[in-house]
């Protein structure tokens, strides 16, 4: 008996408060196949550079692109979000419940925050969404990483703590967190320096900015969640999906531990040693006609 051709489920992308999504559509097509070791590989990776200030966005775009990957399946928005949203939700967890039973205040905060990447990503999505796949802007971007990393060493110490920051500071972070929409350029590493900028502890940088993630990557998830779970995916397919944010998830804990840290020890500045020669030679290859624009 002849078995049903597993329908293709085209991405989209979009953006909601800085985080980048993929929208699932199914249309009539052969659904590509993807190896578990692929999966894996993008999980490790997402889990790796979600947390660490190396952009998440900008190595899944160079590595898509070594490996000869594209947006025509569901794996990546599971693995970027799923996974990684459980382990905000694991390390910071009472730091939650804080928030939502004493310290309402940051609630707006976070809001406010949202807003500037909120807008951003409405121009990038309809004037140059070809941005978000470019490894040469992604190279480019992790140099600018690689800068701001280094500016952490020289930054003076903040005293303030994040609950009690103004309005105008979570509005700074804010446009960090809209300029790290471009691929390259890391969500988390930007939003530390601008904490550290409006005046924030290194501990409450840190804090504020995997907060200031939570409502975007949840809104993010939800809507391509939608789509997924609507079109019809077989149970094969979502138990690779669900391995692969399994292994982000996990990944993302090691990833956000030692992030705090380094961040406790004042050593974040390090990781700039990985994102500036990466960026070069990511445009060095550009130059040699390895990658497209």
């Amino acid at each position: 008996m002849h078995k049903p051709r597993p329908r293709v489920f085209r991405s989209s992308r979009i953006e909601w408060g800085g985080v980048e999504s993929i929208v699932i559509v199914a249309t009539g097509e052969e659904m590509p196949e993807f190896s578990v070791l692929e999966i894996v590989i993008l999980a490790i990776v997402q889990g790796i550079a979600e947390f660490l200030p190396i952009s998440s966005s900008g190595h899944l775009v160079i590595l898509g692109a070594f490996l000869g990957l594209k947006d025509e399946n569901p794996t990546l928005e599971i693995i970027l979000h799923a996974g990684t949203l459980g382990s905000i939700f694991v390390i910071y967890w009472k730091r939650i419940r804080d928030l939502l039973m004493h310290h309402r205040r940051v609630i707006p905060l976070l809001v406010v925050g949202t807003i500037p990447a909120g807008i951003l990503g409405v121009a990038i999505k309809t004037q140059a969404q070809w941005l978000l796949g470019s490894p040469a802007l992604s190279g480019a971007m992790l140099i600018v990483t690689g800068g701001l990393l280094l500016l952490l060493k020289w930054l003076p110490e903040g005293d303030t703590e994040y609950a009690k920051m103004s309005y105008a500071g979570a509005l700074a972070i804010g446009c960090f967190q809209a300029f790290a929409l471009l691929p390259g350029l890391s969500r988390s590493g930007a939003t530390i320096v601008g904490g550290r900028i409006a005046g924030l502890t290194r501990e409450d940088a840190v804090t504020f900015s995997f907060l200031l993630a939570i409502p975007a990557i949840l809104g993010a998830s939800v809507l391509s969640a939608k789509d997924l779970l609507s079109g019809g995916t077989s149970r094969e397919q979502l138990g690779l999906l669900a391995m692969g944010a399994a292994v982000s998830f996990g990944v993302g804990i090691f990833a956000l531990r030692w992030l705090i840290r380094w961040t406790q020890q004042g050593r974040l500045y390090l990781f700039a040693a990985w994102c500036i020669p990466a960026g070069i030679a990511v445009l060095a290859m550009y130059g040699l006609g390895v990658f497209e624009l």
